[in-house]
């Protein structure tokens, strides 16, 4: 167990930086604006769930042979940029009519959920924070580093959980009231998409050495 000075110091500094809007949010956002609440939480139920696979990876180790590797740093980056990208296009193309026919069809959370997972997988930013800040915190002295890992890496997923999903409900909140506005719609499919492709941009130009823009 990580020593409880040391553990309400780590709670304290990750709600600081999850307080920091990042692309986990502008894509929480932007689905709860196109879909409502349900919408938005099951993509945090998403983003949640990648994290989750990241601090298994980095409770089996495998943190150092993913920051060492360069070139696997750069597959995981640009892949995730791309399927932004892709998601983002996908939205600027989908007509209002279709997308609101599909809108309430209940395949739509089930993918919010998936699209969620993927984007936190491949999103850099999650991926040096939990390989990079997490250990920072473990104390290799007291033994049981990978419980340490475990305890530290699961409750930075709660709390991004309970933070998403506070944005998740505001803005799912007022679109649900301005929902059916043929202007509101337009506005949904436009902000969605021109948002989905800049997260893909930024995320393509992050780099781990400035720890900036993703």
């Amino acid at each position: 167990m990580p020593n409880l000075s040391t553990y309400a110091v780590f709670l304290a500094t990750a709600m600081v930086l999850l307080a920091i809007p990042g692309p986990a949010v502008l894509y929480v956002v932007t689905r709860s604006i196109e879909m409502g609440r349900a919408g938005g939480l099951s993509s945090c139920a998403g983003i949640t769930t990648g994290t989750v696979v990241h601090v298994a990876l980095a409770t089996a180790g495998l943190s150092s042979l993913i920051l060492a590797s360069a070139l696997a740093f750069d597959a995981v980056k640009y892949v995730g940029a791309a399927y932004l990208v892709l998601l983002g296009v996908r939205r600027l193309l989908t007509r209002k009519e279709a997308a609101l026919e599909g809108e309430r069809a209940p395949r739509t959370r089930r993918r919010a959920y998936s699209q969620g997972v993927v984007v936190n997988l491949t999103n850099p930013k999650t991926i040096v924070f939990i390989f990079a800040f997490v250990p920072q915190f473990v104390d290799v002295h007291a033994g049981h580093v990978w419980l340490q890992v475990l305890i530290l890496g699961l409750s930075f997923a709660a709390l991004g959980f309970l933070s998403d999903s506070g944005y998740a409900l505001l803005a799912g909140t007022v679109a649900d009231r301005l929902r059916g506005s043929g202007a509101v719609a337009r506005f949904e499919r436009w902000f969605g998409g021109s948002v989905l492709i800049g997260l893909g941009v930024v995320a393509a130009v992050w780099s781990p050495a400035t720890g900036r823009s993703s």
